[in-house]
């Protein structure tokens, strides 16, 4: 009995070693997926601001053009 005990023991003890591993795996690409994320927010923010900058200059000139009409 005491040797189906360790056998268990020692079972038990490589899957937690095992889910151990693919726990900090998985923590690792959420740690780089949130890095992304981060990079692409500050893209997009990047392009509005720049999208944004682009507009009120299509308005400023097109107000110009109307006055000059």
């Amino acid at each position: 009995m005491g040797n189906d005990v360790a056998a268990l023991l020692l079972v038990l003890a490589a899957e937690n070693a095992e889910l151990r591993e693919q726990l900090a795996s998985a923590q690792d690409m959420l740690v780089e997926t949130a890095i992304d994320a981060g990079n692409m927010h500050a893209l997009v923010e990047a392009m509005r601001t720049e999208r944004d900058a682009w507009q009120d200059e299509a308005e400023r000139l097109r107000s110009q053009a109307m006055r000059r009409a």
